[in-house]
């Protein structure tokens, strides 16, 4: 799972100017890409763009003029990315690099490759993760753990690689967190501990980072239609096979889950908040991608007892 990230080893996929990906390795970038990333503005290294909300994010942030370092674990993936750059006319601002968020050494090396070429870091996107599904009793403590390297400690270790370079620049720190980071839900123990420990880590590190001149926010998205769900591969009747005991409050889970993802947001949707905590003067902390997440987080942090939130989830496995 581990990736290098070794300046100059790397390989990265561009788009031609008649937008045909072509992979080159071992490379930086063509000479094209190069000269017109080194003259745009600022620069913004966004993690976990190979589908969804950060393939989203990376042609928004090239779309409002943004240098874009748009890094996935395998970069075999970055087709679907480039042909939407390609689409969207934005292929010359947007560079993909292999970046594996749990390879701590490949993280420092990919951002000092970046600042090197581009002589700046102005934000970084921490949007890589992972789901997990299911309960605690029949999960092994190796799958929390799992859970946590990516959603959590890639996130720590992104942001504290990318810190020094975002107090030179006064940078933003922007991190996609997810309703279950303030609502946890059942059968997402693992993945909603790894998000409340991203709120947690945040918000503590908010005023922190204020005073250094780094702006930081969380973006809070419900449900949205990427292949996020579809990655995990889970094969339904086995799973509700095995649940044992807690078979009927899996498939009443599910149920419900399917509803909900019915009704998602666009990736799309829920990525241009990103943008515009991007360039939004002061942005505010927390940030829900739209009004069903905002009356979804609401419910908690009005909640002073825990009631209300567990007699809304107490619904959804019954």
């Amino acid at each position: 799972m581990s990736l290098s990230g070794q300046p100059g080893s790397s390989p990265f996929t561009v788009a031609d100017n008649r937008g045909t990906p072509r992979l080159r390795v071992p490379a930086r970038c063509v000479p094209q890409a190069r000269k017109t990333l080194m003259t745009s503005p600022k620069t913004v290294l966004i993690t976990g763009t190979s589908s969804g909300i950060g393939l989203a994010a990376a042609i928004g942030t090239a779309r409002a003029g943004w240098a874009t370092i748009a890094t996935m674990r395998d970069t075999g993936k970055a087709e679907a990315l480039l042909k939407a750059a390609a689409e969207a006319d934005v292929a010359d601002r947007i560079q993909v690099k292999r970046l594996d968020v749990t390879d701590s050494t490949g993280i420092t090396a990919c951002l000092d490759e970046v600042v090197a070429e581009h002589g700046r870091l102005d934000a970084l996107v921490n949007n890589a993760g992972a789901a997990q599904v299911g309960t605690i009793e029949q999960s092994s403590v190796d799958d929390v753990r799992a859970a946590l390297e990516v959603n959590f400690f890639g996130v720590v270790a992104a942001t504290r690689a990318a810190l020094p370079h975002l107090r030179a620049s006064k940078g933003r720190v922007i991190t996609v967190s997810s309703v279950g980071g303030v609502v946890g839900q059942p059968f997402n123990e693992a993945y909603c501990a790894a998000k409340f420990a991203v709120e947690g880590f945040m918000q503590s590190l908010a005023p922190v980072a204020a005073t250094v001149g780094v702006d930081v926010t969380v973006i809070e998205p419900g449900a949205v239609a990427s292949e996020f769900v579809a990655n995990l591969g889970l094969d339904v009747p086995t799973l509700l096979a095995a649940a044992g005991p807690y078979g009927p409050a899996l498939e009443a889970y599910i149920t419900r889950t399917r509803q909900s993802f019915a009704n998602a947001q666009t990736p799309a949707e829920a990525a241009a908040p990103i943008v515009d905590a991007l360039t939004a003067a002061r942005p505010p902390f927390r940030i829900q991608t739209s009004q069903w997440a905002r009356d979804f987080v609401a419910t908690t942090l009005a909640d002073l007892d825990g009631s209300a939130v567990q007699t809304l989830t107490g619904t959804w496995v019954r």
